[in-house]
């Protein structure tokens, strides 16, 4: 990430940022031979048109892009961010209508993002020069985390099952000082994880928890907890062939976790950090659990299956279950659980659920200031009574076909009692479609919002 920022302001290329409206006071200011080639390229000031204006010799004298203004409510911070790997090999200043300059340049280092694991692509070779009161280094932190949870969802399942999981965050363990344990197969049984046992056991991947702890034992506890199906297969309950093509993805909320622990350890935020994730395989063979078991979980709850396909809020349970026991000061979960969230809100704004208010209001602020969108949705009480059971305490989904993110997080929300403050992100993990800063395929959610409200709770000394 490194390699797109510059330091050197020194002969770097104007990147001006203009709005319809100011198009022409621009314009006006230009040179009239540059004028006159802008309006030949039919340069309009349209919200993401750019046209590159040449010196005399041909070389690129300045770049003009087109922005939406201050008013708009489309305007997406990260709009300079998608000339990364467009423009040509240089140094470029942003001027003009940039917006919050910070964000302008985070997205400009998530434009750069390539998954080359498989196929070498050129990296882009435009750098930006880091607008004055950035700090270059939490920017470039920030954007090698999000990196890593892209190339996390990005790795195809046969190199990422559990156990690749569990590497990736012993790399981090190395990187950052923190400690690593794993409960591994049969030892989830012996150490009451009954329910992560269940759905990883019929893959010979071994079913594992996860347990990173960093900082100071006398710092407040944060934890964070993130589904780590590396395949889901559906299990007995098997997906479509259609719905099975991106559960590569399924375990984006342990990519999401990942990333916010490494920000908040690399910040060196004054807190106690417990990092959980549950890494499994969701697989068919004879040892599947299935439809009408009942299992017992950790916290002694006994749940029947209604569907094997609804292994993520299984895994979790467990997980959350622990992380409750020491009652931390706060307590996220980032799971891609639910078709329903996308069908409410699309791939794009992940839903959140909490019963804190307080905390309700600045995980909603925080992710518009930081452009890492969320939405509250409730909790609905009456709504618990669709998870009831004839058989067990309560069923792994809905009796229908109504209010599945709901059902989902009120299912999780019965394993979390003693922490004050429990937020569950349903996110998506994916990028149907590239835009600004945000290339097709994987991503990272939430995770950049849980970030600065850690940071906010607990700045740095």
């Amino acid at each position: 990430m490194n390699s797109l920022v510059s330091t050197a302001s020194s002969g770097a290329i104007p990147l001006h940022c203009v709005t319809k409206a100011g198009l022409r006071t621009l314009l006006a200011d230009l040179a009239p031979e540059a004028r006159r080639f802008a309006e030949t390229q039919g340069f309009a000031a349209q919200p993401g048109q750019h046209v590159l204006l040449p010196d005399a010799t041909g070389a690129v004298a300045a770049v003009l892009l087109g922005v939406e203004g201050p008013e708009a409510r489309r305007r997406d911070p990260f709009a300079p961010g998608r000339l990364a790997a467009l423009l040509p090999a240089g140094d470029y200043v942003l001027s003009g209508e940039t917006g919050d300059p910070e964000l302008a340049a985070l997205g400009w280092l998530l434009q750069g993002y390539r998954f080359d694991r498989y196929r070498k692509s050129p990296p882009p070779a435009a750098r930006l020069v880091l607008p004055e009161g950035v700090d270059g280094a939490e920017l470039v932190r920030t954007a090698e985390a999000v990196a890593l949870a892209r190339d996390l969802v990005n790795t195809p399942a046969n190199d990422m099952g559990p156990a690749e999981i569990e590497a990736a965050i012993r790399a981090l363990a190395e990187e950052t000082g923190a400690v690593v344990t794993a409960i591994v197969g049969d030892d989830l049984l012996a150490r009451n994880f009954p329910m992560i046992h269940a759905v990883g056991r019929a893959s010979p991947r071994l079913p594992r928890l996860i347990d990173l702890v960093w900082g100071d034992p006398g710092h407040p506890l944060v934890t964070l907890v993130g589904k780590g199906v590396a395949f889901d297969t559906g299990g007995l309950d098997l997906k479509p062939s259609a719905g099975m093509l991106l559960m590569k993805k399924d375990m984006g909320g342990a990519a999401a976790a990942i990333a916010a622990a490494r920000m908040i350890m690399l910040a060196k935020l004054p807190v106690r950090l417990r990092l959980l994730v549950p890494a499994v395989e969701n697989a068919v063979a004879g040892a599947s659990f299935r439809p009408g078991d009942v299992l017992t979980s950790r916290k002694g709850l006994s749940v029947e299956i209604g569907n094997t396909d609804a292994e993520g809020r299984l895994i979790l349970a467990d997980a959350l279950a622990l992380a409750d026991e020491e009652a931390p000061e706060l307590l996220i979960d980032f799971a891609t659980l639910t078709g329903a969230a996308r069908t409410a809100l699309g791939p794009e704004l992940p839903p959140f659920y909490t019963h804190d208010d307080g905390l309700a209001s600045e995980i909603a602020r925080l992710g518009q200031a930081v452009n890492d969108p969320v939405w509250r949705m409730p909790l609905w009480p009456p709504y618990e009574r669709m998870l009831d059971s004839r058989v067990a305490d309560l069923n792994n989904v809905s009796g229908g076909s109504f209010a599945g993110s709901v059902t989902a997080a009120l299912f999780l929300n019965r394993f979390v009692e003693k922490c004050p403050s429990y937020a569950h992100f349903d996110i998506y993990a994916w990028n149907p479609s590239a835009k600004p800063g945000r290339p097709e395929g994987g991503e990272c959610q939430a995770a950049r919002l849980v970030y600065a409200l850690v940071k906010q709770l607990h700045p740095p000394g």
